[in-house]
């Protein structure tokens, strides 16, 4: 997710976040902010970066993304929510599709996912994603699936189901309950990527591949070594403890790998630590 501010006024950190490679198609581009103005020219200047799609984050509930009106607090304002739909569909090519992924709600007491989703719709987005949470949760309690199940009934455009989906069960289990065209995955596949393949795998009746200490060992490598092709040795350092923490939990003596890990300070030994670890 990246700022339109950021992009408009060539922040390089926020820039980074457009860049990928042609393996990681297809890619979308995910921008929030609150001024119709300027969330349309930033989405046109994310085009030079080949992006296969547009999103607009509408539902983030981050307290200094809320607080300027941008994310989860645009749930409170449908009105410039759509003007912001409209602006950026005028600037964007025709046919290239735009998506806005939203929440429930601002929260319990104003579940407004309907309304929302259909102002969404008729102002021009190509397809919407609901995390069926209100935006006070944060991610807190559970998720409400039967949500996406109403507003896939609601709109003709694709409706993606988000929130909740951990394993292969859960997948298989939120298209079946509400009958949504496709599924977003976020927190369950940290420290678990693989993820994809498996429910791909299992929705072609096809099988997955064993995930064993081997595997996962091998994909922790190439996390780090995918990670160091763009960012300097000691800002990864920093930045893949929290993900190979995740990596971690289930094995034996895990609780005090990731402490060894939160005091290692370079790749080298990180990746000793790990493979001794996994062949244990």
């Amino acid at each position: 997710m990246v700022s339109a501010d950021g992009i408009i006024h060539h922040q390089r950190q926020t820039l980074a976040y457009l860049e990928f490679t042609e393996a990681e198609r297809p890619f979308g581009a995910q921008i929030f902010g609150s001024t119709p103005a300027v969330m349309a020219q930033a989405a046109e200047a994310a085009l030079a970066y080949a992006p296969d799609f547009i999103d607009i984050n509408m539902g983030c509930p981050v307290k200094k993304v809320v607080k300027r009106g941008a994310g989860g607090a645009l749930m409170q304002d449908v009105s410039r929510a759509a003007e912001i739909v409209r602006e950026i569909k005028k600037a964007l090519p025709k046919g290239f599709h735009l998506s806005v992924k939203f929440r429930s709600g601002i929260d319990i007491s104003h579940l407004n996912y309907l309304e929302f989703g259909c102002a969404m719709q008729e102002a021009g987005a190509d397809f919407v994603i609901l995390h069926p949470r209100t935006v006070k949760q944060v991610f807190t309690g559970v998720s409400n699936w039967e949500h996406i199940a109403l507003l896939k009934r609601q709109l003709s455009i694709p409706v993606i189901g988000n929130g909740d989906i951990k394993c292969v069960e859960d997948a298989l289990q939120m298209f079946n309950q509400t009958g949504c065209d496709s599924i977003m995955l976020g927190r369950g596949a940290v420290g678990h990527p693989w993820i994809f393949h498996q429910i791909k795998s299992s929705l072609n009746n096809e099988s997955a591949v064993d995930i064993t200490p081997e595997v996962k060992l091998q994909t922790i490598l190439r996390h780090i070594d995918f990670a160091l092709e763009v960012k300097p040795e000691r800002l990864v350092v920093r930045e893949i403890r929290s993900q190979l923490c995740y990596y971690t939990k289930g094995i034996q003596g895990s609780a005090k790998l990731r402490d060894t890990i939160n005091h290692t300070e370079n790749i080298a030994e990180l990746k000793k630590l790990l493979t001794d670890a996994y062949k244990e």
